[in-house]
Order: structure tokens, then sequence, then C-alpha cells
């Protein structure tokens, strides 16, 4: 027998507004509410809510909270300053990655980790390890949080209108404490959409009378709820690595094209940290001659690539990557993938690249990432 998913506290809510549930990461979580193509063109031109609840946060509190996360993780998050926050990862010893995250320093000793809910526990259990001679506490605050993402164009109206915290002065990939319709919540720029938005951190209590808040807010903004298909899609176009897909134990982050989140020039802990040797040693390999880049791939024609598939040369089938996220593009109109392919293919526009869909070979344009970039 397994476990039951999990349910967050806008279960009864999703159900109510007639979402498809699916089991996700050990939680049961709205897959779309309607059509995940009005839920993904709405993000893009106006306004989507995602219940993100399912995320694990992690707080690491004390006097040594900043050197330990230096130890612990491939960044300089000793320098991160109060109210900012910083996109990067969790590695194996061998340089493999556990997880990529999100840091946010709420104050001098305090800092919160937030995990992907598929790697919460693993985490949390290496920082607890590696917290061993560190004078900071490690907890795990996963039951204290429910988390709403307003993500959009009309987010921002749509937010501003329900607090009187500052959002014109809140920077991307930055919080501030604030209330939002009454309700206490860290406010966060952040997301995985690619757009303009912002993300909710408050009490599981107070999650229903938020989403209803917002709801109301949005509605003339055309604001709608949105489920994962919809923002699985939305972080494809916006070329945003997904863990298990372009992110696993088999890559460090230089095999990964994001060598740039781990810091060498630390000066905490003696500049040491978990992975460090075998981390130069893939930052001089990646930069000699990286054994394959990721890309993106755009359709010719209208099959739909998926995870797994391989990538091929056209002219004689020789396979030289393989696909790691492909779906249809409500805003491009075609099919993309991102995919890990030979050097050789890997620069924009190639010729002679494939994808092996079911035995055929269709052919595919190769570009650079993301696929969308919004006009700010």
């Amino acid at each position: 027998m397994t476990d039951a998913p999990r349910r967050t506290p806008l279960d009864a809510l999703h159900r109510s507004l007639g979402a498809s549930m699916t089991d996700f990461a050990g939680w049961d979580m709205p897959l779309r509410y309607g059509s995940e193509r009005d839920e993904h063109t709405a993000v893009r031109t106006r306004a989507g809510l995602f219940d993100l609840s399912h995320m694990g946060e992690i707080t690491v509190t004390g006097p040594q909270a900043g050197e330990l996360l230096d130890h612990a993780l491939v960044g300089n998050l000793s320098a991160l300053a109060v109210g900012r926050a910083r996109y990067t990862m969790i590695c194996e010893p061998g340089g493999g990655i556990l997880d990529d995250l999100i840091v946010y320093r709420l104050a001098g000793e305090r800092y919160m980790v937030v995990a992907n809910a598929s790697n919460a526990q693993v985490v949390l259990d290496a920082l607890t390890e590696r917290a061993a001679g560190f004078d900071a506490a490690v907890a795990d605050d996963r039951e204290n949080y429910a988390l709403i993402a307003v993500q959009g164009p009309e987010s921002p109206g749509i937010l501003g209108s329900l607090t009187d915290a500052d959002l014109d002065g809140l920077k991307y990939y930055a919080g501030l404490p604030g209330t939002v319709a009454g309700v206490p919540a860290l406010i966060a720029r952040t997301g995985y959409t690619g757009e303009d938005g912002f993300e909710l951190f408050t009490a599981p209590d107070d999650a229903e009378p938020l989403w209803r808040a917002l709801s109301a807010a949005g509605k003339d903004a055309g604001l709608v709820p949105c489920g994962l298909s919809c923002r699985d899609t939305l972080r494809l176009e916006a070329g945003m690595p997904l863990y298990g897909h372009e992110l696993s134990t088999a890559l460090t982050p230089f095999d990964a094209g994001l060598g740039r989140v781990v810091k060498f020039d630390k000066t905490t802990n003696g500049g040491r940290f978990v992975g460090r040797e075998a981390l130069e040693a893939a930052a001089a390999r990646a930069a000699e001659a990286p054994p394959r880049k990721l890309v993106g791939l755009v359709a010719e024609g209208r099959r739909v690539p998926r995870a797994g598939y391989a990538v091929v040369a056209a002219d004689g089938g020789e396979v030289i990557g393989e696909v790691t996220s492909g779906a249809p593009s409500p805003t491009l109109g075609k099919p993309l993938a991102m995919a890990y392919v030979d050097p050789a293919y890997a620069a924009p526009g190639t010729p002679g690249v494939a994808v092996d869909i079911r035995g055929r070979h269709e052919p595919y344009e190769v570009v650079a990432l993301p696929f969308y970039k919004r006009q700010r």
C-alpha cells in the first residue's frame, strides 16, 4: 500500500472550481481548471493564480547561518543582502545536482530555502547533515507555509490593489514582509513563468481568504486560476530548467549550462564547500570540451516531442542528443523542446537536426534559449 497524496490548504477550493487533480511529487495538485491553453494565454497576456503550497520551505537560522549555506550550497549566500533572494543549487560531493533552490535572506541571521516538492526531504536531510559544526539551526517549515503565486502583466496592479507594500520598489528576486487583503505575507517578486509576478508565502489558514481576495481583485483584469499543466508550458517557453528533466544528480551545474551559479570566490569556510573539487573539474571540462549542451528546438511540423526522445542527425540518423522537455507552445504556435545535444549541433541555426518521434525523424530548428522573453 502507498500513502495517499498530501493536500494543500486550498484543496477544497480547487475542487469547488472544478479542477482536474493529479498526483505530483506526493501531493494532490490542480492540473488544470478548464483549458490549459487558455490558462497559459491568460498568464502571458493578463494574469494567472497558482497554488504552489507543495514547495518545500526550510528555515536556517543562527549566527553562522550564512556560513552554513555557503558550505552546503554552491552559491555565496552570506553575501546576500537582507530582503533579497538568489537562485542556487545544492550538489552532491561528486558535483551532481541534488536540487535547484531559491534562498531568501529574511534577516541577518535568518534565511528561507525553498526546495522543489520532489526533493524537499532530500534537501532538508542534506542541510541538516551539513550543519554539523556550525552555530546554526535547520528547521522544516513546510507545515507552516502556504504559497500562492500571481503571475502575468496585470499582476502588479491586482496585488497593488490589496496591499500598501511598496511593489514599485520591489526588485526582481527580492522579498518583503507585508499585508495582502489583511493577511500577513512574505511578498516575493519571483516566479517560474517568464512573466512579472509575485509569490506570496503565508500561513496555511490564511491561504483561502488570500486566494479569494486575489480572485476578486483580478476579476476585471482577466485573472484566472491556473494549474500545473500551463505552469510547465510557461516555464518551457521561458527556458527554465525543471528538476528531473534538465537537472539531475547525473549532471553538474556546468553540464547544465548553469555554471554561473557556482561561486568559487567565496571567502567563508576558507573557500571550501561541498562538491568544490568535483565542480572545479567540471568547470574545466566544460570550458575545454563539453560533452553536450542544452539547446532549444523548434518544430518545423506539428508533432510534439517528449522527454526521452532521441535527437538525431537528419542525414544519417546518428543519435546526437536527447529531449529533456517538450510540449506545444501556445505562444509560438509550434511544438518546442529543450534537449542536450552534441556541441557540434548546438549553435543556433545548425542544419540537419531532427527528433525521432515514434520512428519518424521530424525536422527541428536549433535556437538559443529562452524561446520567449517578455517585453520589460
